[in-house]
């Protein structure tokens, strides 16, 4: 089982700046396209860290190791990034599967475009500082093992949940450049083979995450950097 998140802080540059933990009871089988602990296999714990939108560290995954040895997080894990404020994280339940959301839905795009030889806005820890909150962080709790298939299937099933809420904020757009998305799901008991939106365990999936980034995208959101800026 993953516990609810807990909202602490910790100092950089002499702020505070909020970071949301997740703790598993025992490990639990992720999928994860976070810069730290993605891919596939048994994580311990998890954590969404906002950053300033001036954030321009080139090893993010080494930056959200020292984060979680700071909380005494022990074995391996997934780290997410965001400009958005993570206390304000939008929960949603759907038969017994759970979602948060981060949501902020300042740089949007559209993953086919004719070009993408110029670079895109976006929150990147490489690239130039932007000026609007531009990134989603999903991660969702599905209470039976899934098998590798349908968790690669059910990363699909929450995309396609997020873009089809942000068509119905009226947004052009398929995400952010910077999305990701985290599904964890119990290490033993029996397979489920699916993860698509018709799926026993796809189906909530995909309308809780829908529910969640409507609710958030429809909120206003300022970077956290320049609301709590002194």
């Amino acid at each position: 089982m993953l516990t609810e998140p807990f909202l602490t802080t910790r100092v950089e540059n002499d702020r505070d700046i909020p970071l949301l933990c997740w703790r598993a009871e025992r490990p639990l089988l992720m999928i994860s396209s976070g810069p730290l602990g993605g891919g596939i296999g048994p994580r311990n714990w998890l954590i969404n860290a906002t950053v300033p939108m001036s954030y321009h560290r080139d090893d993010p995954d080494a930056h959200l190791a020292e984060l979680a040895d700071r909380l005494g997080l022990a074995g391996p894990g997934v780290g997410l990034l965001t400009g958005v404020d993570v206390a304000e994280v939008v929960r949603r339940v759907d038969a017994g599967v759970r979602v948060w959301a981060t949501v902020g839905l300042g740089t949007p795009i559209r993953a086919a475009e004719p070009s993408l030889d110029a670079e895109v806005p976006g929150l990147s820890p490489a690239g130039p500082a932007p000026e609007r909150v531009g990134t989603v962080n999903i991660v969702a709790f599905v209470p039976a093992r899934l098998s590798d298939a349908a968790l690669v299937n059910a990363v699909a099933t929450a995309t396609e949940a997020k873009a089809q809420a942000l068509a119905d904020l009226g947004l052009d757009a398929t995400g952010t450049p910077t999305d990701s998305v985290t599904i964890c799901c119990p290490a033993d008991g029996p397979v489920s083979a699916y993860g698509g939106p018709r799926s026993r365990w796809g189906a909530p999936l995909a309308r809780a995450v829908h529910a969640a980034v409507l609710a958030g995208g429809a909120a206003p959101v300022v970077p956290w950097s320049e609301r709590r800026e002194p």
